[in-house]
C-alpha cells in the first residue's frame, strides 16, 4: 500500500512540476498530455464579429502609425487608391516623417498632419477625422496601439504579426467584439497572384479534398537587420524562442482550409534547431553571448477535420527566399517554390491544351499551366493586376491588400481578414514556444471564435451590389 501511495505521489509531483514549468501569458494546465490555455468567458452583451459590417465610408481617412520601411510604402500606395485619404502620420523619429512628407510631395499630395514620439499615436487616435488607423510599428507595440485605436472609435489594420502572445490575441478579439470595429491584420501573402488563383482552384475542387498544406518564411535577413529601429527585430528573436513570424506561411493555408469558416486548428507541436547564425548575429550586433531562438523552427498543426498544416521559419539560412506554399489534395497538388507548378488528374480539366502527355507525377506543361492560371484568376484581380504591379509592394500584392481593405470599408462589407484570422495566425508565436520549451509537447490552439468556428460556409471575398458599388 505504501508503495502504491509513493508511486501516486511521484506521478502527482511529476504532473505538478510539468505544469509549473509552463510560462504563458494566460493561465495554462496540462490535460491528457496537452498544454491547454484557458479561454476567457465572453462578457455579457458581447458577441462575435464574424462577417462584421460597418456603415459605408464615402472616403476612408487613414492615420498611419509607424513610417519606417512598411509604413512609408503604405502611405505612398494609398495615394494611388481612389477613396483613400491620408489624414495624419506618426513615428518615433522626425526623420522618418520628413521622408514621408517628401514622398507625398513627389506625388503632388499636400503635407499631412504629423505626430512624433512614443505617445504620438494617442493624439492621432483621438482625432475625429480619422476612420482607419494603419499600424506599421515594431511587433510589441501592435496590439497596444490597435486596442487604443478601437477603443477610440477607429477601425484598425495591423502589420504582421498582429499580436505576440495569447493574452494579446484575446485583447484584440475582445476589443473588436466590444467596439464592433474592424480589426484586420495586414497579411499580404494571401493576395499574391499564385495563392489567389490556387485558392480558387481549391474552392472549385480542382485538387479534390485538400488534406495537407505547407507554408513558411525562409528569408535571410542579413541585408535588413540594420533597417529595424534600434535592432528591435533581432533583439526580440534573441529573447524569444519559437516561430516569431508565422503569418506569411499560414495565412494563405488557413483560407484554403476554411479555418474558422468550417474547420479550425486544434493542436500543434513545434521543434527547433540550435542557434548558429542567430547567436553569431547577437554577438556581433547586440554584444550578447546567448540567443533564445533556434535558426530553424518547424511546427505541425492538426485541424478539427483531420487536415495537417506544416509551417517553417528561418531568417538566418543562406538559401533562396521561400514561403514553401503548397496544397496537397486527393486529386491534385500545387506548389509555388522553387518554381510554380500544378499537378492534377487529367479528367479534372479536360478542356486545357497540352494534356495529352500528362503524367501523374509531373507538373502541368507550361501551356496548360498558363491557361489554368488565367482561368482561375479572380475577376477583381484581373481588373487591377496591371496597376498593382505598377504601383508595387512585393510585386503588387501589397497594393491589392490595401485596395481590398479600402473597397470593403467604402462599401460596408466584411473584410477579407477578420480579427479571428489575426488571432489564429499570430497565436502560433507563443504556442510554438510553449511546445518547444516543454519538450516539444502538443499544445491546444484556442478557439478564438468561442465555439462559432463552424458557423460560416467557407472563405469568400465579399463584393458590393453592382448597382450601388463604390470602386
Amino acid at each position: 500500500m505504501k508503495r502504491v501511495l509513493s508511486i501516486a505521489l511521484i506521478l502527482c509531483l511529476g504532473v505538478f512540476s510539468a505544469q509549473a514549468r509552463i510560462i504563458s501569458s494566460v493561465p495554462a494546465c496540462v490535460k491528457k498530455g496537452v498544454i491547454t490555455l484557458k479561454t476567457p468567458a465572453r462578457e455579457k452583451g458581447q458577441s462575435d464579429v464574424l462577417k462584421l459590417t460597418a456603415d459605408p465610408l464615402p472616403s476612408v481617412r487613414v492615420g498611419c502609425v509607424g513610417t519606417g520601411m512598411r509604413g512609408t510604402s503604405a502611405v505612398v500606395r494609398f495615394t494611388f487608391i481612389e477613396g483613400a485619404e491620408i489624414a495624419a502620420i506618426c513615428d518615433l523619429e522626425q526623420s522618418n516623417l520628413d521622408n514621408v512628407q517628401a514622398k507625398l510631395a513627389k506625388r503632388k499630395h499636400a503635407a499631412v498632419d504629423e505626430y512624433v514620439g512614443p505617445e504620438g499615436y494617442k493624439e492621432l487616435c483621438c482625432r475625429d477625422d480619422i476612420d482607419l488607423v494603419y499600424i506599421c510599428t515594431d511587433w510589441e507595440s501592435h496590439t497596444p496601439i490597435a486596442v487604443y485605436a478601437m477603443e477610440h472609435g477607429k477601425h484598425v489594420a495591423i502589420e504582421v504579426p498582429a499580436a505576440m502572445s495569447i493574452r494579446e490575441c484575446w485583447l484584440l478579439v475582445d476589443t473588436a467584439e466590444k467596439t464592433r470595429k474592424h480589426c484586420m491584420m495586414l497579411e499580404n501573402c494571401v493576395y499574391d497572384f499564385f495563392e489567389m488563383a490556387t485558392l480558387a482552384m481549391a474552392q472549385k475542387g480542382l485538387f479534390g479534398e485538400v488534406y495537407h498544406a505547407q507554408g513558411g518564411y525562409i528569408h535571410n535577413l542579413d541585408a535588413f537587420w540594420d533597417l529595424y529601429h534600434q535592432q528591435w527585430r533581432l533583439k526580440y528573436n534573441s529573447t524569444h524562442r519559437g516561430d516569431n513570424y508565422p503569418t506569411h506561411g499560414i495565412g494563405p493555408l488557413c483560407q484554403a482550409l476554411d479555418i474558422h469558416r468550417g474547420d479550425r486548428m486544434t493542436t500543434l507541436v513545434s521543434m527547433d534547431t540550435k542557434s548558429i547564425h542567430g547567436v553569431a548575429l547577437a554577438s556581433e550586433r547586440l554584444d550578447l553571448d546567448t540567443f533564445a531562438g533556434g535558426d530553424h523552427t518547424t511546427t505541425l498543426i492538426r485541424t478539427a477535420r483531420g487536415k495537417m498544416i506544416e509551417i517553417q521559419h528561418n531568417v538566418y539560412a543562406y538559401r533562396p527566399y521561400n514561403r514553401l506554399y503548397s496544397l496537397t489534395g486527393s486529386e491534385g497538388y500545387c506548389a509555388k517554390y522553387p518554381v510554380p507548378g500544378i499537378c492534377i488528374k487529367g479528367d479534372k480539366a479536360p478542356q486545357l491544351k497540352g494534356l495529352d502527355d500528362l503524367e501523374a507525377e509531373k507538373f502541368l506543361p507550361e501551356t496548360a499551366y498558363n491557361e489554368l492560371m488565367a482561368l482561375y484568376e479572380p475577376q477583381f484581380v484581373r481588373e487591377i493586376k496591371e496597376k498593382a504591379k505598377k504601383v508595387g509592394g512585393h510585386g503588387g500584392m501589397d497594393y491589392i491588400m490595401d485596395y481590398r481593405l479600402i473597397y470593403c470599408l467604402r462599401n460596408g462589407l466584411p473584410l477579407d481578414e477578420d480579427v479571428y484570422d489575426a488571432a489564429e495566425w499570430s497565436c502560433l508565436t507563443e504556442l510554438s514556444r510553449l511546445s518547444i520549451e516543454n519538450g516539444n509537447v502538443p499544445v491546444a490552439i484556442p478557439d478564438f471564435t468561442r465555439g462559432e468556428w463552424n458557423k460560416l460556409d467557407g472563405f469568400h471575398y465579399e463584393f458590393g451590389n453592382p448597382d450601388n458599388i463604390v470602386q
